[in-house]
């Protein structure tokens, strides 16, 4: 497949692998930027920072990820993403791309 790249408020997302069994793709965060507070009903992910220094929001806690730390978020998990330096983040998951429950957004998305 050809790598999709998709411009998002925060950054911009490249997506590298799609089957019908995982997706492959590149998050890339600018400083100070975030994704939604969000959970997922079916879709299962792993992140891997590559690059830079995230402040995750996991369930009722806060944790900061540095390049090299990677995180396991089940489905039901309610996160979201910070980017302390701009950042660079590999995430596998499972196909369900649409499956996104949007609870906050900056950007004033549904």
């Amino acid at each position: 497949m050809k790598v999709q790249k998709t411009k998002k408020p925060w950054g911009h997302e490249l997506l590298f692998a799609r089957t019908k069994d995982y997706v492959g793709k590149i998050l890339v965060i600018s400083k100070g930027e975030e994704l939604s507070l969000q959970y997922h009903e079916q879709k299962e992910e792993s992140i891997y920072v590559a690059q830079g220094k995230l402040e995750v929001e996991i369930r009722d806690e806060t944790v900061v990820l540095s390049q090299g730390q990677n995180l396991h978020i089940p489905p039901g998990t309610r996160h979201r993403f910070k980017a302390l330096e701009d950042s660079e983040i590999f995430e596998v998951s499972t196909p369900h791309l649409e499956d996104v429950v949007r609870l906050k957004d900056r950007y004033g998305r549904i």
